[in-house]
């Protein structure tokens, strides 16, 4: 009777990681640059559960307790179409690399090229920090600069500033996915050739009708494994009834 807690409990985590996941999707839609995520369940759709007892791992069951776990969250990294925007600030990437921007606490890698500019002059991403140079933080003191398509930035007296840092993860390289699209990594590779457009963005890759479609699904895959939960639950009260009377 264990096992089914098990199952039903299992399928339930699941599916809420997966509603989450889903949901960071919908509320992203139309963050620039923002790549969709998508939950990787275990390769074989279950995993048998066991425990230690007496020193010893035992399966739970007769045969093991069948659960599905989330092994992995990928991200859909495919590329995306551009749109022009009026905004001198605002900036998108063709191809591989990331935009870098300086937080509090990490260096974040995004494709979100939605930047303004700060009170000190510097190239900023809204909420986040300041974008990176490949000299340090870049500062073009107002609107009037120029960002040419190799990534070179030169200011309004045309005097040269500095190249966006544009990099990739490192093979190997420990990749840490943080909300709205930013990574963090340990090791990054510069891109040397990069190809950036000002006054654009790159939308969202995020399909819409695809992920209400996995929204609906997973929301019924929930409903049916608290249903099984609650079927589980009464069926052990009733066998510890019987075996009360007997």
């Amino acid at each position: 009777m264990l096992a089914g807690f098990y199952t039903a409990a299992s399928g339930i985590l699941t599916q809420q990681r997966n509603i989450n996941v889903i949901g960071s999707n919908l509320t992203n839609s139309q963050t620039a640059g923002y790549r969709a995520q998508r939950v990787i369940t275990t390769e074989f759709e279950k995993e048998y559960l066991t425990r230690l007892e007496n020193g010893e791992y035992v399966d739970l069951g007769d045969t093991g307790s069948p659960c599905v776990l989330i092994d992995t969250v990928d991200t859909n990294v495919q590329y995306q179409s551009l749109k022009e925007t009026e905004s001198p600030y605002d900036m998108a990437l063709v191809g591989d690399g990331y935009f870098n921007v300086q937080g509090e606490d990490n260096l974040y890698m995004t494709r979100n090229g939605n930047f303004n500019i700060d009170e000190e002059g510097y190239l900023v991403l809204d909420g986040i920090g300041r974008v990176m140079g490949e000299s340090g933080e870049l500062r073009i003191g107002g609107s009037d600069f120029v960002v040419t398509q190799e990534g070179y930035v030169f200011d309004s007296n045309n005097q040269y500033v500095d190249k966006l840092l544009v990099t990739n993860p490192a093979e190997g390289s420990d990749i840490q996915k943080r909300p709205n699209g930013f990574f963090t990594c340990d090791n990054v590779e510069t891109v040397d050739e990069i190809d950036v457009y000002q006054k654009t963005l790159e939308r969202s890759n995020v399909d819409m009708n695809q992920e209400y479609t996995n929204l609906i699904a997973a929301q019924r895959a929930f409903q049916a494994c608290s249903t099984a939960l609650s079927t589980v639950d009464n069926m052990n009260a009733k066998a510890a009834t019987l075996s009360s009377i007997t």
